[in-house]
């Protein structure tokens, strides 16, 4: 549904598809153009602001390289299904930062067994190679569709103080934390993309090889200690990680170094 005629300033420092670029940004975030509803044609934007084609083309270009809409040919330009995120700056579980922001999580727990542990997970774990570990497979639904696949992985004795229902409401950090004791200290992450294998690709309803982020995490207790080694796919149409980085300033020492050898380059 078009918004009822909006003001753009002719007198502004703003590029005028700029001004339509923030005003159509504003519908699209405050639900005026719900997600994968057809925002008004380049015709009716043109009407509704007064100007040109090319300047309705280059606002709406710029909305589509943020991700807020999307182009079907033929039929028009469709507000984007927002993507959930998640800070990785913070060490929380998927459940506990989704509830943040409203989101309702389910987990559907596919198995739960105990397995002599792969060479890899046992150098994580900092564990004997084939010492008992408790695996568990796990999918994630954000609003009722799936958005990812976990396989956890937890020394035996940790993963007997687990129970199998509650897997099925409760985040595992939480879980280690308040039942077993467990404070949580820090986590380290290794991120990349593959393609999905045909078990988890029916798992979270995507095609054989469709691209998933995949995410290793080592979690540790407040000691140091590894305690939680995991596997986390997940489907890259619907979640985002974030983080900032800061830039780290060099030190003293080293700038000194960078304008001597400056200086040098230059008197040469």
């Amino acid at each position: 549904m078009p918004i009822r005629r909006p003001s753009v300033s002719l007198d502004s420092h703003v590029p005028l598809y700029a001004q339509i670029k923030d005003v159509l940004r504003t519908g699209i975030l405050d639900g005026r153009y719900p997600p994968m509803s057809r925002m008004p044609s380049e015709s009716e934007l043109m009407a509704m602001f007064d100007v040109s084609r090319i300047t309705i083309r280059q606002a709406l270009g710029d909305l589509q390289k943020e991700g807020l809409i999307f182009k079907v040919h033929g039929k028009g330009s469709f507000v984007s299904q927002p993507k959930a995120f998640q800070n990785v700056t913070s060490l929380q579980g998927f459940a506990e930062a989704m509830a943040e922001s409203g989101h309702e999580i389910i987990n559907r727990v596919v198995q739960m067994r105990f397995v002599s542990a792969p060479a890899e997970v046992a150098a994580q774990l900092g564990l004997a190679e084939g010492a008992s570990v408790a695996e568990i497979h796990r999918v994630r639904l954000l609003n009722r569709a799936p958005v990812s696949y976990e396989v956890t992985f937890l020394p035996e004795a940790v993963g007997k103080r687990l129970k199998r229902a509650e897997l099925a409401t409760r985040d595992i950090f939480l879980m280690l934390e308040n039942d077993c004791g467990m404070p949580l200290g820090h986590a380290d992450l290794a991120i990349d993309a593959i393609a999905a294998a045909q078990d988890i690709a029916e798992a979270l309803d995507v095609k054989k090889g469709a691209p998933l982020l995949r995410i290793e995490r080592l979690t540790h207790d407040a000691q140091g200690q590894p305690v939680d080694f995991e596997y986390l796919y997940f489907r890259g149409d619907t979640f985002q990680y974030r983080l900032r980085i800061d830039r780290e300033r060099p030190a003293a020492s080293a700038r000194r170094v960078i304008r001597s050898r400056h200086k040098q380059s230059t008197n040469n």
